[in-house]
């Protein structure tokens, strides 16, 4: 690829994965926008990049989070990747957790469904209109089976996979030349595991090299890494009659 088309957006740029991936990105030659909550960490990994990047600061959850990528697309003159990073989750075995007094099902339903939903049908819109593109997310391995720990994040990885899927659907029956990237990581060290005692966690510097990979590759859904991708495969032949009588827990 030629380093003209080499612009892709990054939401949920500021920490762990989506850190990590631009890292890589931008170490390939990528001009990349980076976008996050957090402002204040934005300027700092510009100023640590140097070149060839673009800030904004967008919360997918507000509403007009969506004009916010569009005008950071409008400013890099157009890009060829988006990359939707942002997404939390938390154990909640007991649906009684709460952070600043808020329910954490409910924020993580609205972040992962409703802001996941207004960010990815403004890339696939914006594709659209070019009749080219690439749209890569991660979402999760806790998306193919029901997982009790944490009913609302397992949830909304499961709508995310299928919301995927849909689109590269509709793309297909709209003769649209955009490409999907369901990355579906195993546990990974980052701040959102933080404090939950998940096994087999990966390093964020390895998967974001793996998720280049496939990107390069065009894979349309990808494991990460080949241990997650085994346990995936020998989980989803359980029947629910018995999965649902299995005590998973961290």
């Amino acid at each position: 690829m030629k380093n003209s088309n080499k612009k892709a957006i990054i939401i949920g740029a500021t920490s762990g994965i989506g850190l990590a991936t631009a890292r890589q990105l931008h170490k390939d030659g990528w001009t990349l926008g980076l976008a996050g909550r957090r402002k204040e960490r934005l300027e700092e990994i510009k100023a640590d990049l140097k070149e060839r990047v673009h800030i904004r600061q967008i919360d997918v959850c507000n509403e007009d989070a969506d004009k916010e990528m569009l005008a950071l697309i409008e400013e890099m003159e157009g890009v060829n990747l988006i990359f939707l990073s942002s997404g939390i989750g938390w154990q909640n075995a007991n649906l009684d957790k709460e952070l600043d007094g808020k329910d954490v099902e409910l924020l993580t339903v609205t972040t992962n469904g409703l802001g996941f939903t207004r960010m990815i049908t403004a890339a696939y819109r914006y594709f659209a209109s070019k009749g080219s593109g690439h749209i890569a997310a991660i979402s999760s391995i806790a998306g193919t089976k029901g997982l009790g720990a944490s009913p609302a994040y397992s949830a909304t990885k499961s709508f995310q996979n299928t919301y995927i899927q849909c689109l590269a659907q509709q793309a297909h029956m709209n003769k649209l030349d955009i490409c999907f990237t369901d990355i579906r990581p195993g546990f990974v060290a980052t701040d959102l595991l933080k404090g939950d005692s998940y096994p087999l966690q990966l390093n964020a510097n390895d998967v974001a090299k793996q998720i280049v990979k496939a990107i390069y590759a065009k894979k349309r859904k990808v494991v990460i890494d080949w241990r997650y991708a085994i346990l995936v495969f020998f989980w989803r032949l359980i029947p629910d009659c018995i999965w649902e009588r299995l005590s998973i827990k961290s």
